[in-house]
């Protein structure tokens, strides 16, 4: 039968070893507390936009369906999600280390003596020497190294850390990618819409060319007049070309955020739309909730926790670390029939120290250096949290501006419709000459031109405004999915 003691005990010691709630070295962590302002500068009373799936409010169901192909297809979210599952497995890695590890080893040999070397010769001189000989062996090994000090439970810590800093990453990225799709949709819906702009220019001008050149025939108009319209009409053509190549590389680009070769979708794409118009936006709360929404500000602070949990794990090394281990098998050179008999069983345990008594001035570094990587990760997060406040005052206040350009160019454009109309009538009758009225021509497309991109860049700044309020990232369901992984 095969002694258990040796085993009994080395259960023993680690169940009460495990039932051990000593403090790990260290300080602990608590999260900093930033002064940051009570409300934005720029906030309003208007409605609040949905920010889970902000880019609906923009009731464009090409866009929905362009960003939703983009969350799904995206290689830069591939790769992210790629970092989140190495985060994960090291995180694995680290809640291992403060378990007992177990083996399983068995081996066969069978060996032919030589009768030429010392041992066989004197192994010849016995009676009954068989050169063959043959050996058995299994064993089950057990270890644990004993976390009395919580150095393991620190690397714990920053591990979970860095795992939870990448499921942020991963939400900052997906949040971007977003984003980005809906900036360069409507970019293009912009673009798309100065060439109509331009070319319904260029059809105005060849129309007038036209009346021209038949009225220049009959003597009716100097020759003068048809070659100012001809260069009115090369002029407009010009920026015709420079517009459908912008369309190109933005049709091109939403390719690629869609995660499929350029022109894939491009017969979908050429057929134009309206702008979408942006909704109704403002802050929710105060800067301080950006702390919680804004992925990339948690990602700053797990990355701080992280930082400073590496603290403790330095400051472990100045203590010494207990293992224990232990083996029972059976080993046998007799012949395999004989493994497992009670003549055969083998057990052993052992109680491990290892200190780095001598080593303190290399760990006393490693705490300044710990400790100076805090301290940067601090820095890094106070100043993350600025940026992204300034980013909210910026995008809102852009929003705002943007709207009220928009509305002023639109009256501007209605004006120079009825004074480009008033000059052709007052041409017609012979009151002014042609200059007025390609001068009011000119004007109009002038004017048409800034109302489209500035209803362009309204919507592009209603985007960047969901994109600095962490739109997407929603901070109840995540500070759920971190306390359940800091129970694990």
């Amino acid at each position: 039968m095969i002694p258990t003691r040796p085993l009994i005990a080395l259960a023993a010691a680690c169940i009460v070893t495990g039932c051990a709630t000593a403090p790990a070295v260290g300080p602990d962590y608590a999260r900093p507390d930033l002064q940051l302002p009570q409300r934005y500068l720029a906030q309003s009373a208007e409605p609040v936009g949905d920010l889970s799936a902000w880019w609906r409010g923009f009731d464009d169901r090409q866009l929905d369906q362009l960003v939703t192909l983009a969350l799904a297809q995206n290689l830069d979210l591939a790769q992210a999600s790629a970092r989140v599952a190495q985060a994960r497995a090291g995180l694995g890695a680290a809640q291992a280390a403060l378990l007992p590890s177990a083996n399983v080893n068995a081996q066969a040999a069978r060996a032919y003596q030589s009768v030429e070397t010392p041992l066989g010769q004197v192994a010849n001189a016995q009676p009954g020497f068989d050169r063959y000989g043959s050996a058995y062996e299994a064993n089950i090994g057990a270890g644990w190294e004993i976390d009395l000090f919580g150095g393991l439970r620190r690397g714990r810590e920053a591990a979970l850390a860095e795992y939870q800093a990448s499921a942020a990453g991963a939400a900052a990225t997906r949040l971007a990618v977003a984003a980005q799709t809906a900036d360069t949709y409507i970019t293009l819906r912009g673009l798309q819409a100065r060439l109509e702009v331009a070319r319904k220019q260029v059809r105005t001008q060849e129309g007038l060319l036209a009346t021209l050149n038949l009225l220049l025939g009959k003597g009716l108009v100097p020759e003068l007049q048809v070659r100012q319209v001809e260069g009115a009409l090369a002029q407009v053509r010009s920026s015709v070309p420079v517009l459908e190549a912008a369309q190109d590389t933005a049709m091109n680009a939403l390719d690629v955020m869609l995660g499929s070769a350029p022109g894939t979708h491009r017969a979908q794409l050429l057929a134009a739309s309206a702008i979408p118009v942006a909704p109704a936006i403002t802050a929710t709360g105060t800067p301080g909730d950006l702390l919680r929404r804004r992925p990339d500000l948690i990602v700053a602070e797990r990355r701080l926790a992280a930082s400073h949990a590496r603290i403790g794990v330095a400051i472990a090394e100045f203590y010494p670390k207990f293992s224990l281990s232990g083996m029972i098998g059976s080993a046998t050179a007799i012949s395999g029939g004989n493994l497992f008999t009670n003549d055969a069983s083998q057990a052993s345990a052992m109680l491990g120290l290892r200190w780095r008594l001598f080593d303190f001035g290399r760990i006393n570094a490693q705490i300044d250096q710990a400790r100076g990587q805090e301290a940067e990760a601090l820095a890094a997060y106070r100043q993350s949290a600025l940026r992204a406040t300034a980013d909210v005052e910026n995008a809102l206040t852009d929003m705002q501006q943007r709207h009220r350009q928009a509305a002023t160019l639109e009256q501007g454009v209605q004006a120079w419709q009825q004074a480009r109309q008033a000059s052709f009538a007052a041409y017609q009758k012979g009151v002014v000459s042609l200059i007025e009225v390609l001068q009011a021509d000119d004007k109009l497309l002038q004017a048409s031109d800034m109302r489209v991109q500035a209803q362009a860049e309204a919507a592009r700044a209603a985007v960047a405004a969901f994109k600095a309020l962490g739109g997407g990232w929603q901070p109840a369901q995540n500070d759920g999915a971190v306390a359940a992984l800091a129970r694990r």
